[in-house]
């Protein structure tokens, strides 16, 4: 019986030490984060590659993303929830930054 307590405890020490490093905030399965919440897709307006505030040809553009060489790689757009998404110049979601709020 003592034997199996302390395997118990063991393992939920285990798990409470575990929890600690897993943030589900930054977690791509969070809500906020997936790719397939319609604020994160680039099928929605505000994200998509045909708005001016994201095309590589609008020289007005905020919201670039380049490389150390001066080449636009992507843009960037934040989501009403905080997530930052960012996308490629064809619009292809290739990455996040979770919410700070």
């Amino acid at each position: 019986m003592k034997t199996c307590c302390v395997i118990l405890l063991g393992f939920f020490c285990a798990i409470a030490q575990a929890q600690q490093f897993i943030n589900i905030d930054s977690s791509p399965y969070n809500p906020n984060n997936s790719q397939f919440n319609p604020d994160n897709s680039p099928f929605n307006p505000r994200n998509s590659p045909y708005n001016p505030d994201n095309s590589p040809y609008n020289p007005n553009s905020t919201n670039g993303v380049y490389d150390n060489r001066g080449n636009r790689l992507g843009y960037e757009v934040q989501a009403p929830s905080g997530v930052t998404n960012v996308f490629d110049n064809n619009g292809n979601r290739v990455g996040y930054v979770p919410s700070r709020r």
